[in-house]
């Protein structure tokens, strides 16, 4: 685990490869992996390697890497089975904090698609 980890974080854990998932993506600073609850036909988070716990954490800094997340969103959606826009399409969420119903304390994007019966809101 690297010394931007969090030694007690799931997801930590998961980029460290101590706890198996069912990788999307990875590169130097950013990994992508199945929900393991899914909430759509298409289902993956984006997190960042270095642990930052919440979209309230973020700052100045973590601006390009952010840029990166979103920028790569649509094509590992595309890859994962969304189909394209406008007909097609994918959501991102992001949530932040208890009251915003994030359950795992590391910044995640929830990446989701698919026919939407799925859809909970």
């Amino acid at each position: 685990m690297s010394a931007h980890a969090d030694p007690h974080c799931i997801f930590c854990k998961i980029v460290a490869g101590q706890i198996p998932s069912r990788k999307v993506y990875e590169d130097d600073e950013l990994f992508a992996f199945h929900d393991i609850h899914p909430w759509a036909p298409v289902h993956f988070l984006m997190v960042p390697k270095l642990h930052v716990a919440s979209m309230a954490h973020v700052g100045p800094e973590h601006e390009a890497l952010l840029g990166r997340i979103m920028a790569l969103a649509p094509k590992l959606a595309l890859e994962q089975g969304c189909q394209p826009y406008p007909d097609g399409g994918f959501r991102i969420v992001v949530n932040t904090g208890a009251q915003g119903g994030q359950e795992v304390h590391h910044l995640h994007v929830h990446v989701m698609g698919g026919p939407r019966p799925w859809a909970r809101g």
